[in-house]
């Protein structure tokens, strides 16, 4: 189901034939490195190929005079890293641009962190995830030292183990060096919008109806939204939205994403059975389908995922918009 979308983009003068065969026959062999490293088919190659060229290209035409700060959302399990990965490959082997990736996953408080705000504000908020679990000071400081980096700068990007469920040593923080022209930022909140306090009253799932009859977890979730996240996600110049078929989706993908983890993790490492997992998604599915809803209007790019986790329909908003661009 790829070739809606790449007839789209092609369409729209993104990128033209001769071109698109051009970059896809010197990326190929790194495309198929990143293929094996992710244990996707490799089979797959063309399709995505048909893909994320083109979507590099419409990233291309966003660029500005300072960094482009280039947010990414979708739901668990969606592919947002896999994305992110594939674009950072193009842009950087295809179009020689210098791409920083970040992930909102990489600023979560730490363990210790978290039980300090279990026991001060509500239990729920041991599980990393939702907004209020993350240190948004340390995002925000990130993304201003990337964009104000020289060429000799070295800026450390945070990172987290979630296999031990903690934050890494700073001293093994990959570093990134001067100053990126394109910055990745992803993850299933970014861009995320707060929800009206009529939205809030009733309880989406069994853990909130159990474990949050009062409301008062999601409520201190709804207000860092309102606050210290607005501020953060301001900084985006433009997002893209991997728009999920529906919440059904998200237990079967998140569980492959724990298969894949528990294939790397090492001795002595956290990695969650089905029951865990079940329970881990509740905990977003709230703001998860709140996305489904709000971010498809306001997203200046939405990537349709299909049932078998490919690409289908794109469409633009009119300040990302490809000249003459609507929906596919």
């Amino acid at each position: 189901m790829t070739g809606g979308v790449f007839n789209l983009i092609w369409s729209k003068g993104l990128i033209e034939p001769a071109e698109f065969f051009r970059q896809w026959d010197r990326i190929r062999p790194a495309f198929l490195a990143a293929l094996r490293r992710h244990r996707m088919p490799e089979a797959s190659a063309d399709d995505l190929a048909r893909v994320y060229l083109p979507l590099a290209a419409w990233v291309l035409t966003q660029k500005q005079d300072r960094p482009l700060l280039l947010g990414v959302n979708g739901a668990q399990g969606s592919g947002k890293s896999t994305l992110c990965d594939f674009l950072r490959l193009i842009l950087s082997d295809g179009h020689g641009q210098r791409v920083a990736v970040l992930s909102i996953d990489d600023l979560y408080l730490t363990r210790a962190e978290r039980e300090a705000l279990a026991g001060e504000v509500h239990p729920l908020l041991l599980t990393r995830g939702v907004p209020g679990t993350h240190d948004v000071t340390l995002g925000l400081a990130t993304l201003d030292r990337l964009r104000a980096a020289t060429d000799k700068d070295l800026i450390p990007l945070p990172s987290f183990d979630k296999a031990s469920d903690d934050r890494r040593p700073a001293a093994d923080w990959p570093i990134f060096r001067g100053q990126p022209d394109i910055i990745l930022f992803e993850g299933w909140c970014v861009g995320t919008t707060p929800q009206s306090d009529a939205a809030l009253r009733e309880p989406v799932n069994a853990l909130e109806r159990d474990e949050d009859a009062d409301g008062r977890w999601r409520r201190y979730v709804n207000h860092r939204l309102e606050t210290d996240y607005r501020r953060l996600f301001a900084e985006l110049d433009r997002l893209i939205f991997l728009r999920i078929p529906g919440m059904d989706r998200v237990l079967e993908w998140r569980t492959l994403q724990e298969q894949k983890l528990a294939a790397t993790a090492g001795a002595g490492q956290h990695v969650m059975d089905a029951a865990a997992i079940r329970r881990f998604v509740m905990h977003y599915e709230r703001l998860t389908r709140h996305n489904l809803i709000d971010l498809p209007a306001r997203a200046d790019l939405t990537l349709d995922l299909n049932d078998s986790h490919g690409f289908g329909s794109m469409s633009f908003q009119s300040k990302g918009d490809p000249p003459g661009a609507e929906t596919s």
